[in-house]
This record gives C-alpha cells, sequence and structure tokens, in this order.
C-alpha cells in the first residue's frame, strides 16, 4: 500500500459548518471509515475508483488542508471541494416563513456535500433500514473491520478502508449472522452487487429491498441530492412538525409541510436534525435486536 503523501490546500469561498456538513456520514462513534482527532481534524477512509484511500482535512480560518495517501490519494484530494459543498447552493432556496428562516440563521455554514461514492452510502443505508442506529452501526463496523482492508497513511487507531462492491457478494452468510444482520438485509446487499450504482444511482429502487427511504438516505450523502426525503423514518416526520408548527406529524404530514420548499427539502430536513425541536423521552427506547444470539 503506498504511503505515499498527497497535499492541497484549498481556500474556502464562503463561510462552513464542517461538522455540521459531513457529520452525517460518520455511522456511529465507533465507524472504521471516519474519525474526529483531537486537533479537530476528519479523516476517511474511501474505496475510491482508483483505488483504497485515506483523506484528512482541517480548517485553519478560510483555508483547507488535505492531505491523502494510497492509490486513491489523488482522486480524494481531486473530489475534497465537493465533499464539502462546492456543488451546492444554498441560496437557492427562497425562505417563505420566520420558522426556517430562524433555522437558516441557525445552520450558517451548512452545505450539502458529495462524497461521489453511491456504494459506500448505501450499503450503511441498507442496514439502517427499519432498526435503531446502534444496531446498524454495530454491524457496520463489523463488516468493514472484518472484510475491509487497513486504510493507508498513518491514520489515527485501526482505520478500515470498505471492501469494494463486488466483494460484499462473497461476505459468507455466517459472518452476516455475526455482525448481527439478518438474512433480509444480507441478501438486499447481496443483491445491489449486481448493479453498477456508481453509475445508475438515479436507479436505485429498480433494486429488491431498496425503497423510498433506503434511496433518499443514498443520494443525499453520495449525490448532494438537495431534495432527498426519508419517507419512512422513525424520527424524521416528529421532528419536522415538531419544529416547523409545534407537533408531530406523520409521513403524509411531513411531505405537505415541506411541498413549498420543494427542491430544496433535503435542505430543511438537515437544518431541523441539526437544530430543530427535539421531543421529551417518555417511553421506553427502540429496543436493540440481536440476532447472533439466535
Amino acid at each position: 500500500m503506498s504511503a505515499v503523501e498527497r497535499v492541497r490546500e484549498w481556500e474556502l469561498p464562503w463561510q462552513l459548518d464542517v461538522r455540521g456538513t459531513v457529520g452525517h456520514l460518520r455511522r456511529g462513534a465507533g465507524d472504521p471509515t471516519f474519525v474526529y482527532g483531537n486537533d479537530g481534524s476528519i479523516w476517511r477512509a474511501v474505496q475510491t475508483p482508483d483505488g483504497p484511500g485515506t483523506v484528512t482535512l482541517r480548517i485553519d480560518g478560510s483555508r483547507v488542508l488535505g492531505r491523502a495517501w494510497g492509490p486513491g490519494g489523488d482522486w480524494l484530494l481531486e473530489q475534497l471541494p465537493d465533499f464539502l459543498g462546492a456543488s451546492d447552493e444554498p441560496e437557492a432556496m427562497a425562505v417563505h416563513d420566520e420558522v426556517v428562516a430562524g433555522l437558516v440563521r441557525r445552520s450558517a455554514g451548512l452545505r450539502i456535500g458529495r462524497t461521489d461514492r453511491v456504494w459506500e452510502a448505501l450499503v450503511p443505508a441498507i442496514l439502517e433500514q427499519k432498526v435503531v442506529g446502534a444496531e446498524a452501526f454495530r454491524a457496520w463496523r463489523y463488516l468493514v473491520r472484518r472484510f475491509g482492508e487497513p486504510a493507508p497513511g498513518p491514520v489515527p487507531g485501526t482505520m478500515r478502508v470498505p471492501p469494494p462492491r463486488a466483494a460484499w457478494a462473497d461476505i459468507p452468510s455466517w459472518e452476516w449472522h455475526r455482525s448481527g444482520i439478518e438474512p433480509v438485509r444480507m441478501r438486499t446487499i447481496r443483491g445491489a452487487t449486481a448493479m453498477d450504482v456508481e453509475r445508475h444511482h438515479d436507479r436505485l429502487r429498480l433494486l429488491r429491498g431498496v425503497g423510498r427511504w433506503t434511496e433518499a438516505e443514498t443520494r443525499a450523502r453520495a449525490v448532494g441530492d438537495t431534495d432527498a426525503v426519508s419517507v419512512g423514518d422513525y424520527h424524521i416526520p416528529t421532528l419536522v412538525g415538531l419544529t416547523l408548527i409545534g407537533e408531530p406529524v406523520d409521513d403524509a404530514g411531513m411531505l405537505e409541510l415541506l411541498e413549498p420548499y420543494a427542491g430544496q427539502r433535503r435542505r430543511i430536513i438537515r437544518m431541523v436534525e441539526l437544530h430543530g425541536v427535539r421531543r421529551e423521552r417518555r417511553g421506553p427506547r427502540m429496543t436493540v435486536r440481536d440476532y447472533r444470539s439466535f
């Protein structure tokens, strides 16, 4: 694995909330592909079109310093501006009410970035279907650590690069079981390896087991889809309703509330996730299931 370091400096042309922009890419605190450094840096291990690579970035005022290693290092540095939202146009969203205006003020520097790696957004989204985050994050950690490869470069801890798309089809069924994933999600991921999702990210719902929620979660991260709405989410409709009108709503109610912002609905959802109203917890949390004991 190449240990040659590549460096890129990029001057930010706008204010940036870096954690708000890229934080949704981290799949739990123990994600082996995404690490926050103690010095404020962000580290990612990625399977790029050129092979595995690691990139780290640190913001110093308006300057972004990026460093990368591995065969995919050059690709990661070239893609860095889009990763931080250079292709986004937040000014394109017209604000129609005071509540959203307040969200915009609190979300200064938030951009809708893109990773341009559809597969690495699709797999975690499938793992997260209809389960609590802790269950999905546990499975992601296990599978990447077991079947990924060491991230190139002087990385923190034990970072790993996720397996390439074709390799996911070869993971034995007993390893899926050990990860805590039941056969339905295993079959969905295996089946998805048959499609070149990088080229056909607009056709994800043709895949068996991939619905509107999974498509939206994938496209929001991979291609920076500013209108991706996660219909069927356990939390998002409640957050949107409480924030925009002061009461929880269902999917239909959420879509009605977001309709004036068609084309920018993901931006509203992301602002609500970061700065919206939370409902007071009164009941038990959803149970974290563990199929490994079955």
